[in-house]
């Protein structure tokens, strides 16, 4: 069972509510989110466009802009080098739409997630120096391309770096780390020694974003092509999971309205072949539905085919691209389904299962899905996990970790395994030879800190609070606080000696409950139940017994009260609103 902990971080909850005209209930959610000056406040309630950050507080942004200024005055050619997945094909088209509205000679790279692997290479820079190409910017990669740029200034090229990502360091024997920069003409990485910028948590398509808005304004190009642009920035944001705190959220917010009414052609195709053309988009759409399909060409076809879509400015053609885009999603969906049903297989049959950090070698599976598998494992077992597969040069692989293992530090202690690898805290990607496979495993697991308590399941309560207090005025009130995702999750809340007077299991898998509780005044409530069937089936007949739970989904007289953590939602069907209680957690 996961260990419920309630936040009681303290504040003057009143004075805040009276000050921000929000209930005392609002304001403890936002202390919990450790928003806790007037101004940041402020900002996450009412917070404007006007409050993103000044982008030439990011490091060598005035560098590079005046240098890409040059680069157009002389007519010299550019190219963009991105990444094949969500964030690099965002940070693609919003740097090649921001450079045309200043007048620029501009050209795309993505790199082949097989033939060329991760972001910059020799090939590709010997490619652009054949076809004349003077510069080169880097968006969502080129961070740890150290030989590659160095190899770009021999030829005489210039290059500019715009990435995310952690810098690379060694650790000297005092255990300080020693950064170290590629040598481009200008890098533009909030993580790097000496960025003023106030918030690192950014992904590659905001730093671009940010150069885009720099350049406008130094050129006086058009600045109306930043509004559509915002919506790539808001997409990626949310696809690359990063935290919706401080401008972050602001990003998503009013890109997400942006979207709705978006001029983008492929992005509208995109939206209307998965069926959300009537929807008011949420994160989930995006994290769920349309990011996926832009993440499937990258897997399985090229990822130029998503930079197709937004760039078409004919609407058949759109239609096409669209669909086959999804098509590859519903294909990418049933390899991973195969894939993960392997690697389970592949746990529970060895001594794996005891591992603090599970490696699954896979060759068989198709290298581009490692990390949505490796993604399912860690959910499933809660534990940091890499799934490795057969590449076209060596083995190839991506992790997904726990919020209390720094998987890109842990791989650096054993970089001598790898022929590439790059990453951050929660994700990365690695290529290694086959016979360093096993040796990788092992090591993971000999070097790791990681004790028991940190694979327990922990769920943090925003407030004990009575199922009665759940109105649908304070539900409305919670939506203040969107958008929600990482970072800025649903509010939670936990009531004690919740009674289930009946139940159904729904849905096509059966894997929705919908129940009928009540609280300890007998006041009626609906609630669902979105996580695993089974296992609550499971615990309720250990606990109150075969008959109990029979009576539970025959609509019989039962005994059955559990603690519940629960969000309340307003349920919108046919017309109707209705406030549904969905519970999280029970014990």
């Amino acid at each position: 069972m996961a260990n419920w902990f309630v936040t009681t971080k303290k504040a003057d909850f009143n004075r805040i509510a009276e000050k921000f005209n929000i209930s005392p209930m609002i304001a403890r959610i936002i202390r919990n989110r450790d928003v806790i000056e007037e101004e940041e406040i402020e900002q996450f309630l009412y917070g404007t466009l006007e409050d993103l950050y000044a982008p030439i507080l990011l490091k060598d942004m005035e560098k590079a802009a005046f240098l890409i200024q040059d680069k157009i005055n002389q007519k010299e050619p550019i190219r963009i080098i991105g990444d094949y997945d969500i964030d690099g094909v965002c940070s693609t088209y919003i740097l090649k739409k921001g450079l045309q509205a200043c007048g620029a000679r501009v050209d795309t790279a993505i790199p082949h997630r097989i033939h060329d692997g991760y972001g910059i290479n020799e090939q590709l820079i010997d490619k652009a120096y054949e076809e004349g190409i003077d510069t080169i910017i880097t968006c969502d990669n080129g961070i740890a391309a150290y030989e590659q740029i160095e190899h770009a200034n021999q030829l005489g090229m210039t290059v500019i770096i715009t990435d995310h990502h952690e810098i690379p360091f060694q650790e000297k024997e005092n255990g300080e780390k020693e950064y170290q920069l590629p040598p481009a003409a200008a890098v533009i990485d909030p993580k790097q020694e000496g960025c003023m910028y106030p918030f690192s948590s950014i992904c590659g398509a905001v730093v671009a974003y940010k150069l885009v808005q720099f350049l406008v304004e130094v050129m006086q190009g058009e600045d109306n092509v930043l509004l559509e642009l915002l919506e790539f920035a808001a997409i990626a944001t949310i696809g690359d999971v990063m935290p919706l705190l401080n401008e972050n959220r602001l990003i998503v917010k009013y890109g997400l309205a942006s979207i709705m009414h978006t001029r983008n052609i492929g992005l509208r195709a995109l939206i209307t072949v998965n069926g959300l053309e009537q929807k008011a988009l949420s994160p989930y759409h995006i994290g769920f539905v349309i990011g996926p399909c832009l993440n499937a060409t990258g897997r399985l076809d090229s990822a130029t085919r998503a930079l197709e879509l937004f760039d078409t400015q004919e609407e058949a053609k759109a239609a096409i691209i669209a669909g086959d885009l999804k098509a590859l999603n519903d294909s990418r969906k049933e390899m991973t389904a195969k894939g993960v049903e392997e690697a389970i297989h592949q746990i529970e049959e060895s001594k794996m299962k005891n591992d603090k950090v599970l490696v699954v070698y896979l060759p068989e599976c198709h290298e581009s899905l490692a990390g949505i598998i490796a993604g399912r494992i860690r959910e499933k077992y809660g534990k940091p996990a890499f799934v490795l597969t057969n590449g076209e040069e060596g083995v190839k692989g991506s992790g997904r970790s726990i919020e209390a293992y720094h998987m890109y530090e842990e791989m650096t202690k054993h970089k001598e395994l790898f022929t590439k690898f790059g990453g951050h805290k929660l994700a990365a990607g690695l290529s290694l030879e086959e016979k360093n496979v096993e040796r990788f495993h092992v090591l993971m697991n000999q070097t790791t800190t990681l004790t028991d308590d940190d694979f327990i399941e922990k769920i943090q309560v925003d407030i004990p609070m009575p199922l009665r207090f759940a109105t649908k005025e304070f539900t409305e009130e919670i939506s203040l606080l969107e958008p929600f995702g990482m970072g800025n999750p649903k509010p939670l809340f936990a009531q004690k000696a919740v009674s289930f007077i009946s139940g159904r299991i729904l849905g096509q898998n059966k894997n929705v409950g919908k129940y009928v509780v009540a609280d300890e005044q007998n006041n009626r409530y609906d609630m669902v139940y979105f996580g695993d069937i089974e296992k609550l089936n499971q615990y309720i007949e250990e606990r109150f017994g075969l008959e109990q739970k029979l009576s539970l989904y025959e609509n019989r007289k039962t005994t059955i009260k559990l603690a519940v953590c629960y969000y309340p939602e307003i349920n919108e069907y046919r017309g109707n609103k209705n406030l549904q209680i969905v519970m999280k957690d029970y014990q």
